[in-house]
């Protein structure tokens, strides 16, 4: 469906003094701009039941791509002065998202109708969809995938990862719940109606270990479907020393047989997790 567009992009990726020529410019600008509406994403599920996603290299390149055809100007809005190459979305009211003030995304970025930014900051080339909700002062990075009816409290930092362009970017799946200050990068991958306890980070080489089993079993840089996570750790040999290291630990799972937030609050409350 937009052979030509991506054609375009994949030749001024490899000849960057493509750049220079108005309708390569214009090519990359309806890219940004078919991102901005949704139509484009930088990675895509392809089978949701299993999880799996595909990344759409090519997009994620004309995002890069962007950024040296636009020009650095100064944007106003009253009292508040910004000095940069990116414009700030707007007709929030025609999209059909709540938008606190304060609350600042770049165009390029999508946020689906229902949507509810508390006050955050959402980076081009990110994907919010409906339902969600991006409490204050939270941080979604460019190129992340934030699914339905995701629940991201405050200050929870979400990595982008727009370069390189082949890794996958962050992606927190439909119905997670991520506790406060809690973080994802490095193209970490939460799988449908996690929770992340307060604190919890994850990397892409964090240790998460389940240990609701005999024995425990460790992932890296996957949380699966429903698990619930705290902060953990374990004891490393150093030459220094025996030190902790930190982990992830699942320690129980959301049961699907009850509402999504009875199921929430339950499981905070039996594994005793602070969000």
């Amino acid at each position: 469906m937009y052979e030509e567009l991506k054609n375009i992009v994949e030749r001024a990726w490899e000849q960057r003094e493509m750049l220079s020529d108005e309708p390569v410019r214009e090519a990359i600008r309806a890219v940004v701009e078919l991102i901005d509406k949704g139509a484009l994403r930088t990675a895509e599920p392809v089978d949701p039941e299993r999880s799996e996603w595909r990344v759409n290299e090519w997009v994620k390149k004309a995002v890069i791509l962007y950024f040296p055809i636009q020009s650095m100007r100064t944007m106003r809005a009253g009292e508040l002065e910004w000095f940069d190459k990116m414009e700030l979305k707007h007709g929030y009211e025609e999209l059909g998202v709540r938008v606190v003030p304060q609350a600042v995304a770049r165009y390029g970025a999508y946020i689906a109708p229902g949507a509810i930014l508390m006050p955050p900051y959402v980076n081009i080339g990110a994907y919010v969809d409906t339902g969600t909700m991006v409490d204050t002062w939270a941080t979604v990075g460019s190129c992340a995938q934030i699914g339905k009816h995701v629940h991201l409290s405050g200050g929870v930092g979400i990595g982008g990862v727009l370069e390189p362009v082949q890794a996958a970017p962050v992606i927190i799946e439909d119905g997670c719940f991520l506790g406060s200050r809690s973080i994802v990068v490095e193209g970490a991958h939460l799988c449908r109606e996690a929770v992340l306890g307060s604190n919890t980070v994850i990397t892409g080489s964090t240790h998460i270990v389940d240990v609701t089993g005999p024995e425990p079993v460790t992932y890296k840089g996957y949380v699966p479907p429903r698990a619930v996570v705290v902060p953990g750790s374990y004891r490393k040999q150093f030459p220094a020393g025996e030190y902790s290291v930190s982990c992830a630990l699942i320690i129980g799972r959301r049961k699907e047989s009850t509402d999504r937030k009875t199921s929430l609050n339950d499981a905070l409350r039996d594994f005793g997790v602070s969000v």
